[in-house]
């Protein structure tokens, strides 16, 4: 493996900035942590492409309304009746918003050819687990019951997320498969975050200077969960749920250089044991949160539209 040249100025920045004083994440409060990505992540991001609309509202659910982005392709016309995709942005349960994931859902309605519904669900640590997991999958369902009416196609529907939104995209699947939602056709996750426990080998190897480091992962968990103990909750590490069959179909991406690159391994392997059909794709070069960093990363692009032929490949069959 050669690490990508852009990712590569990625980690040479912040090194530059951490040697110039700069704190790493996990010594910044939330809130200051939430400002830094925010800001970092539109020095990262290319100019947002023309799209057809995007439209920000609220969801009503029985924790609260939850705030949502709504986009549609380009080409789309008001009345088409589009596939639907709903996205959960990555971030640790901590930090993120649809802003920082504004050019990734841009790309994704562009190239797919459906709507993209981004959930900015609540976060830790105001809003301890399963507070994410509740939000997520209340939206899920909304949007399959209709999604207010919106020119949607609510029988076609897939979940996707990078990261912590991965991993939710995961858990809102085993759930709507047992019974607590809607049909859901496909799941695309993104690095995804399948076992918090963080005992893969490529923890171990990536776990300092590649963007996520292991004292990072420990903060994020820290302010998501009560307790270390709700790791074993398979809504918290979903590769631990012990029946993975009759689940939608996936695409599992991963980066090379990242720590969490075993454990979407290891997930895409047991959704295929268990039958699912799981195509795992990996950019070598890469590292952790790529696909948000596209001005300086020209396969955050490539990556983002695999995803998106592989959802709209599930939704038009």
């Amino acid at each position: 493996m050669t690490l990508h040249p852009g990712a590569k100025l990625v980690l040479e920045l912040i090194e530059q900035a951490e040697a110039e004083g700069r704190p790493p994440l996990e010594e910044m409060s939330p809130v200051e942590a939430r400002a830094f990505y925010r800001d970092s992540r539109g020095a990262l991001s290319p100019e947002p492409p023309e799209i057809a609309l995007s439209q920000d509202f609220s969801v009503e659910t029985e924790a609260g309304d939850v705030p949502v982005r709504y986009y549609r392709p380009q080409v789309s016309a008001e009345a088409d009746k589009l596939p639907a995709l709903v996205f959960f942005h990555g971030g640790g349960w901590v930090i993120g918003d649809p802003d920082t994931h504004d050019v990734v859902c841009r790309w994704l309605t562009n190239a797919g050819g459906f709507a993209v519904f981004s959930v900015d669900y609540r976060m830790g640590p105001e809003h301890k687990f399963p507070a994410a997991v509740d939000d997520c999958m209340a939206v899920t369902r909304w949007v399959a019951d209709g999604a207010g009416g919106r020119a949607v196609d609510a029988s076609r529907l897939a979940v996707c997320g990078d990261s912590a939104g991965g991993n939710l995209a995961a858990v809102v699947s085993i759930m709507a498969r047992d019974g607590d939602g809607p049909e859901i056709a496909f799941q695309a996750l993104i690095y995804p975050a399948t076992d918090l426990h963080c005992a893969t080998p490529s923890h171990a190897e990536f776990g300092e200077g590649h963007m996520l480091t292991a004292k990072g992962q420990r903060w994020f968990q820290a302010q998501y969960l009560e307790s270390a103990d709700q790791r074993t909750d398979w809504r918290v590490s979903p590769a631990l749920h012990d029946d993975l069959s009759a689940l939608p179909p996936a695409l599992i991406l991963t980066a090379g250089y990242d720590p969490l690159r075993d454990e979407g391994r290891a997930y895409a392997d047991l959704l295929n044991a268990a039958g699912v059909d799981a195509a795992y794709s990996c950019y070598e070069g890469q590292i952790h949160g790529f696909v948000t960093m596209g001005k300086v990363i020209d396969e955050a692009r490539t990556a983002t539209e695999e995803v998106a032929a592989a959802v709209r490949a599930a939704l038009t069959q």
